[in-house]
């Protein structure tokens, strides 16, 4: 049981370490110091849920229907260039960056870009209904499996969604939130043209 959870929880590291738009969505709320542990736990929630419909059986549901595939990425191609846009434009007039200047983002608008990051990604039902879902088909404990998984996308949304608060401070200033910007401006654009290219 204890390879199982270790195994899940490995690949599942591997998988969501890498930059992508939701851990650059956590990043920036972070950063913000705003409303972090309903977005972290939003995230680490989806990721759970996904999981375990990966486990029981809907991967090779998913995989019979490529044109819902299809439909969700060009759906997440939308969504990921119109906030390339908005992020262009942050990083192009650094005085709309202070985020003491703005008033902070309602919770409802928080966590319903949040869902968006996460449900209109192709990549996020590849990784986790797809993927970690067939891979624990292969071991003796498949929900362990899971729960291993699942913890490490709970860790890791927590450090990214922490680590970002603390530094919170250090980096509350407009030329650092102009590159941050201007990278998940870029980031997010990469990865439309991905899902678009795909």
């Amino acid at each position: 049981m204890i390879a199982s959870a270790l195994a899940g929880f490995s690949l599942s590291v591997a998988l969501i370490v890498a930059i992508g738009a939701q851990n650059a969505f956590v990043l920036r709320q972070g950063l913000r110091r705003e409303h972090v542990v309903p977005v972290v736990l939003t995230c680490a929630f989806s990721d759970a849920l996904l999981i375990g419909a990966g486990i029981a059986g809907v991967g090779a549901l998913v995989a019979d229907r490529p044109g819902l595939l299809t439909a969700v990425r060009w759906g997440g191609a939308a969504f990921l260039l119109c906030y390339a846009v908005l992020a262009a434009r942050r990083a192009w007039r650094p005085d709309a960056l202070r985020p003491a200047d703005r008033p902070p983002a309602r919770l409802r608008t928080t966590l319903l870009a949040c869902l968006a990051f996460t449900y209109l990604n192709p990549h996020v039902y590849l990784d986790t209904v797809l993927l970690l879902g067939g891979v624990a088909q292969q071991h003796p404990h498949r929900w362990v499996f899971g729960v291993g998984a699942a913890t490490a996308s709970l860790a890791w949304f927590t450090a990214l969604g922490a680590g970002a608060y603390r530094l919170g401070p250090v980096l509350a200033r407009t030329a650092v939130w102009r590159v941050l910007d201007a990278v998940i401006a870029v980031v997010m654009a990469g990865l439309a043209a991905a899902l678009l290219l795909a």
